[in-house]
């Protein structure tokens, strides 16, 4: 499995989801000295350091002076508490210790209104997520997927009424009717297709640069199996036929509202032939084939932070090369 190594699958954050409904939750947390804020804005956050970088957590009334406006609820989001045993979720018996510090993220909707310090920059989660700490990592990834499903839920989808954030900015409700609308999480597929060669199938995609290749993906509709949305995807997208099929690992991918279930899938057929549509490109790459494609920058990966890069090298047995 390489759900443990998966960049954004990371994380040492206690969610604390028994505390989002208290109603005054982010306003005492907003007092506390010792609540660490997060800046996001469209699928990015505030680090420092060029080599390492490091999320930037700012106390909250700097956080406020830096970002202003926004008032609670909205602006806000509880992102949890330092996870002490690091076991995830709380048990009816345990008891939460004393003095771990909050953490909530601050949601910039124009970037022209917020103030950086020196040396602090805007970076996009898919750059930086595969080299941010586990603890960063899991903070910013929370951000990042909630930041953008409040943008894109700001209205009712019952009555087209406005909605308000509640439960700490984990709920939307219609100022109308009352309904409640909760943050969603689409699944989508990704698999390494292998043959019996142990060669892998990997597609171009319409609307990606020239010589970037990948693993297959695609979302399970509804009422589908993944085993099921695994099989028709490969089948429509390049015309292979696919039988076995093994889970892999999860990550989230917030881009906006993602789960992505990586798995390694065995090929029936290799004959290709490509739908021009979502896939304009795709071949079979021995080991060999792909270490040359790569040095020579015929071929072009995608990055280390998604699960794709992570299905490649995994099949590949080791660190994949750079260009050369």
């Amino acid at each position: 499995m390489i759900s443990a190594e998966l960049p954004l699958s990371r994380t040492t954050t206690d969610r604390a989801a028994d505390l989002r409904e208290r109603p005054d939750l982010v306003a005492a947390l907003l007092t506390d000295p010792t609540t660490l804020v997060l800046m996001v804005h469209d699928g990015s956050v505030v680090t420092r350091g060029d080599e390492s970088p490091e999320l930037v957590l700012l106390p909250p009334g700097q956080a406020a002076l830096l970002a202003p406006g926004g008032e609670l609820p909205e602006g806000w989001i509880f992102l949890g508490v330092d996870d002490v045993d690091r076991l995830p979720g709380v048990s009816p018996t345990e008891t939460r210790p004393a003095g771990a510090p909050g953490y909530l993220a601050r949601l910039v909707p124009d970037l022209d209104g917020a103030v950086l310090l020196g040396g602090d920059r805007w970076s996009s989660l898919r750059e930086v997520g595969a080299v941010l700490s586990a603890r960063d990592a899991g903070l910013a990834t929370a951000a990042v997927a909630l930041e953008r499903w409040h943008v894109r839920h700001p209205r009712c989808p019952r009555c087209g009424a406005a909605t308000r954030s509640e439960q700490s900015g984990w709920v939307r409700r219609c100022v109308v009717d009352a309904s409640e609308h909760y943050p969603r999480s689409d699944p989508a597929v990704i698999m390494a297709v292998v043959d019996e060669a142990d060669r892998i199938l990997l597609g171009h995609g319409a609307l990606w640069p020239e010589h970037r290749y990948s693993t297959l993906a695609g979302f399970v509709e509804p009422g589908e199996s993944v085993e099921h949305a695994i099989r028709r995807e490969v089948r429509e997208e390049v015309g292979v036929i696919v039988g076995a099929v093994e889970y892999r690992g999860s990550q989230p991918w917030p881009f906006p509202g993602s789960l992505m279930l990586g798995f390694r899938a065995q090929a029936l057929s290799t004959e290709v032939t490509v739908d021009a549509v979502e896939v304009t490109a795709a071949r079979w790459f021995t080991r060999m084939e792909l270490r040359a494609g790569i040095r020579s920058g015929w071929v072009g990966l995608p990055n280390n932070t998604s699960i794709a890069h992570a299905l490649i090298e995994e099949w590949y047995g080791s660190e994949l090369p750079d260009a050369i």
